[in-house]
């Protein structure tokens, strides 16, 4: 009893010291903008020569940005352009990737040594090209970027958060060697707690136990205190780039949104479910919370465990030399084809993750479905959608009902008009929220993954997912789609031209910054 009662209280303390740290972060964000208000305006009115010369490096940085690779060039240039000084003065605080740079670089020399651990895989690459030589091109952009597709792991998929539950749990308490987790979000609540429960157990047993989390993602934790609290029992901790590094620089953007865990080497798990009680349904946020995951086993596990090093390198600042004896141990046979990858800033502008969806994109031949929690594009996957659509393929995606975030949601209608008008059938799941990241086409081949349709998950976060091809799980997926969409209301262009003019002015402004968002 009294250990109830103490987790209890934890509970409510650690709720406490998230909502003031939260409170932190939003003063400190406040502080920024008012700082570069005042900024801005004391330039324009005391400093004119300053401010001129300012005026001129914005000329000078709107010529660089329209060269510029990047995806939100043109939403800089605009703001450049309409705000004379400020904009310079906003861009270098928030637009600017020097921040980032040392980060990425890092990372592009940890990532590589990664891949050298990473078998070739060529016969099987072969194989797959002689099954289906429609998709073989989506396999190979991915082995051309280090990630090996393989044919010795089998897959489980959950269809909801609930039916992972109960397995996850079981598989963390038959691990015997380590146990790895990689997550953008975790809560406290009684789905962490039991996982919780398990890390410390399995750490003061001797196994290597590591938790790498996501700092913004979990700003309503009390990392610190969990931190501690964990390492007292042998589980090492760590947080990918802390938020309030410096007043001039918050991080909200380049996180880390990976979510991994791998048991033992042999057994891993991905997709779009976090660690906190919504994602299993145990309380209800926003209506019946809709995601997906899925379970692998063998081989393809050991491209999971170097991406979790990877990141790990990256968050401990250590050089980690990973043991032999972390490769998978089973070998299950007859499974189809598997393919985990990642990808993040570190790769712009060739990013595996956004490459993936647009070879899915433009192979599919009769249908390709998409399931996503947010739907802000950029014209070039616009216009890819769209040409899909006007080829003859039946292009779908399901987007929620019931939102998150109200000011995602408002660009996510937003983009609803151009793609119905140009044949793309847009869905909203009606009994809560979809947060399921997954893509089907063709009956052939198929995406789990943590990668949203949005700027942030396509450009600058870190994102895994597993490519599926000849495999079982691609039927499930389809099928899980088929019975969402049931629950779903199809969105006309009628209905989406009639909406109410306060919400379209609402999404006209909001769309404007939706590189932002």
């Amino acid at each position: 009893m009294e250990k109830i009662k103490r987790r209890k209280f934890d509970k409510r303390r650690a709720k406490s010291h998230g909502i003031i740290r939260a409170g932190s972060v939003l003063i400190a964000l406040t502080l920024q903008v008012l700082f570069i208000v005042l900024l801005a305006a004391y330039l324009h009115d005391y400093a004119w020569r300053i401010y001129f010369f300012i005026e001129i490096l914005s000329a000078l940085l709107v010529f660089a940005l329209v060269n510029d690779t990047q995806h939100n060039q043109q939403f800089w240039i605009v703001i450049i352009l309409a705000l004379p000084g400020f904009g310079f003065i906003l861009y270098f605080f928030w637009g600017s990737e020097r921040k980032n740079f040392d980060i990425n670089s890092r990372i592009r020399k940890t990532e590589a040594e990664a891949k050298k651990r990473l078998p070739e895989n060529r016969e099987v690459l072969e194989e797959l090209a002689s099954i289906h030589p429609n998709k073989i091109q989506i396999a190979r952009y991915l082995a051309r970027d280090g990630f090996p597709v393989y044919n010795d792991t089998s897959v489980k998929y959950y269809p909801v958060g609930d039916a992972m539950e109960e397995e996850f749990i079981k598989d963390l308490r038959k691990a015997e060697e380590s146990i790895f987790l990689e997550y953008f979000i975790i809560y406290n609540g009684e789905w962490w707690q039991r996982i919780e429960d398990v890390l410390v157990e399995k750490a003061r047993e001797g196994l290597d136990v590591r938790l790498l989390i996501d700092d913004f993602g979990s700003l309503f934790m009390d990392v610190g205190k969990m931190k501690k609290e964990l390492g007292r029992s042998g589980v090492q901790v760590y947080s990918y780039e802390p938020i309030q590094k410096r007043f001039a620089s918050l991080s909200f953007n380049y996180r880390n949104h990976q979510k991994i865990t791998v048991i033992d080497s042999t057994v891993g798990y991905t997709g779009g479910i976090n660690l906190a009680d919504e994602y299993v349904n145990k309380i209800v946020r926003f209506g019946h919370w809709q995601d997906t995951a899925v379970r692998l086993e063998g081989q393809a596990v050991w491209t999971l465990t170097n991406i979790f090093f990877t990141m790990w390198e990256q968050c401990s600042k250590k050089k980690e030399l990973v043991p032999e004896n972390y490769r998978p141990k089973r070998s299950p046979s007859d499974t189809g084809f598997v393919q985990p990858f990642s990808g993040g800033p570190h790769r712009t502008p060739y990013n595996p993750v956004e490459g993936a969806y647009e070879r899915m994109i433009s192979k599919a031949r009769d249908y390709i479905y998409i399931t996503t929690p947010y739907l802000v594009l950029d014209e070039k996957m616009i216009d890819q959608l769209i040409g899909a659509a006007l080829s003859g393929v039946d292009v779908r995606i399901i987007t929620p009902r019931v939102y998150d975030k109200w000011y995602v949601y408002m660009v996510t209608v937003s983009n609803y008009g151009r793609l119905i008008q140009g044949g793309v059938r847009i869905y909203e799941y009606v009994p809560g929220f979809i947060h399921e990241k997954d893509v089907v086409s063709d009956d052939e081949c198929a995406i789990c993954g943590t990668i949203n349709l949005d700027y942030r998950s396509l450009y600058i976060h870190h994102e895994n997912g597993v490519f599926f091809c000849n495999s079982p799980v691609v039927g499930e997926i389809k099928k899980n789609i088929c019975d969402i969409m049931e629950k779903c209301e199809e969105i006309t262009y009628e209905k989406w031209k009639h909406r109410p003019l306060i919400q379209k002015l609402e999404q006209w402004v909001l769309h404007i910054f939706s590189p932002l968002f």
